[in-house]
């Protein structure tokens, strides 16, 4: 079958998984939808899953409304579709009151250039005179993040056995647990989310300390 049946079935799959995150009490649930490195796909691949997320835009933020979710977008606009970028505003300003899970897509997202467009912000207030040099630590820093004011991940789940992180949050996830399950993003479902969050509950984090009895 052609990719774009993966990603039509996976569109789905983001909808069970933002459905079981809810149910399960999860506060924040962040989906890789389209990284800056897919603009080299084929063009009419890029074009479907464009529309794809066109439909989701218009017909899940109706869901999200009447579960109290917000919608949140991390990445850079251009050069996504201006109508998409519309869209994007409108779902997060109708979205930006509600006080349940929060749901945040990555959209045309690289975690390099996101640390590159963090440290442009920060030498720009710095030269305006709203930050200073020597006040800069990893928490202040945060601030000028795509993520800026989200918590950072617990639990980082990679689909399809890759042992890589493409990308992803490099600086958000230095202490989230890792987590590699062998399906595909298409056959990922609410179980595999239930199995995920219970082998993250058996894990020990320490933070870099030693746990005393």
């Amino acid at each position: 079958m052609p990719r774009t049946a993966g990603h039509r079935i996976g569109v789905s799959r983001v909808k069970e998984v933002i459905r079981a995150a809810n149910d399960l009490g999860v506060r924040v649930v962040t989906f890789f939808a389209f990284s800056a490195e897919n603009w080299q796909r084929p063009k009419r691949e890029i074009a479907v899953l464009m529309r794809f997320l066109d439909n989701f835009l218009t017909r899940q933020i109706r869901e999200l409304e009447e579960n109290n979710m917000r919608l949140k977008i991390i990445g850079r606009g251009d050069p996504l579709p201006e109508y998409i970028q519309k869209k994007i505003k409108q779902a997060e300003a109708k979205t930006e009151n509600n006080s349940g899970l929060l749901v945040v897509l990555a959209l045309n997202y690289g975690s390099r250039q996101e640390i590159i467009d963090a440290v442009k912000k920060f030498t720009l207030a710095v030269i305006k005179g709203e930050a200073k040099l020597d006040n800069l630590d990893s928490e202040e820093f945060a601030n000028y993040f795509y993520t800026a004011g989200l918590p950072d991940p617990d639990l980082l789940i990679r689909t399809s056995g890759e042992m890589r992180l493409s990308n992803f949050l490099l600086w958000q996830l230095s202490y989230a647990e890792l987590y590699f399950p062998r399906k595909y993003w298409p056959d990922f479902g609410r179980p595999d989310l239930e199995e995920a969050i219970k082998v993250y509950q058996g894990r020990e984090r320490r933070f870099g300390k030693i746990n005393v009895d």
